[in-house]
């Protein structure tokens, strides 16, 4: 049966047999002395294939790869790419200053972030078969730092965009509670010729009332300012608000705090939230071994 092994390799039959029309999952396996490692490539984003790169370890410690080029150092070059591509996002995060940002940050290092917890797992299992082989536990001990890297990349990422949602929401909070100030100032405002308006139209209907006979302008300066008083007292009606009630806790315990129509009117300013920066250097895969 044809399988993606090369053909060239001098496999046992039963790792040959377990291999189909794909790689699937990475993985190691292991029968008579012969390693062999199944490792996807660095994801391309938005993509979902992914690209399997075969490793082989002869009994002999000798390795060979399904990519061209050398031979040598394979595990430290698969490691390797991984390194870069999360010290490039490192430089992204930084500069990422919006939603879109994070979001786009969010999609790259996902599919990164699953493959290098998978290549931790694959490089685990090989350790374990092969446990004398200083390379392996190199290998193993960079893939834990370049899967930790990603972890945190994805989690201020995350971190980020959260912030941004909640900033944004805090800013429109701000503008909507601006809004209702000058709403209610309005309100009062209204309130206070809205008598005298009242007044004003009815007495300037062309019908006779009687009062166009009176003498003196008394009459005139007693209904404006009685139109004026009334203005007062409905805008004082309406300044007051609502009553609320006060919250109380199981006991019957008045909770901190002051009621709402205590601040009506008031400008609140929100707190300033202070982007923090980490001046501490993230973890990055080094290749060394124990």
């Amino acid at each position: 049966m044809k399988t993606i092994i090369p053909e060239s390799w001098e496999i046992p039959i039963q790792i040959r047999e377990r291999f189909g029309d794909s790689a699937g999952r990475q993985r190691a396996m292991f029968a008579d002395g012969h390693l062999l490692l199944v490792l996807h490539q660095l994801p391309a984003q938005n993509s979902r294939n992914r690209q399997a790169r075969i490793l082989w370890r002869a009994p002999s410690a000798e390795w060979t790869w399904t990519t061209n080029g050398s031979t040598n150092d394979l595990l430290r070059k698969h490691i390797a790419g991984f390194t870069e591509r999360a010290e490039l996002l490192e430089i992204d995060l930084q500069k990422a200053n919006c939603a879109a940002d994070y979001f786009e940050l969010l999609q790259s290092i996902g599919p990164l972030h699953r493959t290098s917890r998978n290549l931790h797992a694959a490089l685990q299992q090989a350790r374990e078969m092969v446990p004398d082989d200083r390379e392996i536990i190199a290998a193993r001990d960079a893939a834990s730092e370049v899967e930790r890297a990603f972890e945190l990349l994805h989690q201020d990422a995350k971190n980020g965009l959260e912030f941004t949602a909640a900033e944004k929401a805090e800013i429109q909070s701000s503008k909507a509670y601006e809004m209702a100030v000058s709403a209610h100032r309005l309100n009062i405002l209204a309130a206070l010729f809205f008598p005298i308006t009242a007044i004003s139209s009815i007495f300037g209907m062309n019908i006779h009332s009687g009062l166009e006979t009176v003498p003196g302008s008394w009459m005139f300066w007693g209904i404006l300012g009685g139109g004026f008083f009334t203005g007062v007292l409905l805008m004082l009606v309406i300044k007051k608000g609502p009553e609320t009630t006060i919250p109380t806790n199981r006991k019957g315990g008045k909770l901190a705090g002051k009621t709402p129509e205590k601040n009506i009117g008031k400008r609140v300013k929100p707190a300033k939230v202070k982007r923090i920066k980490e001046d501490s250097v993230r973890y990055t895969a080094s290749y060394v071994s124990d």
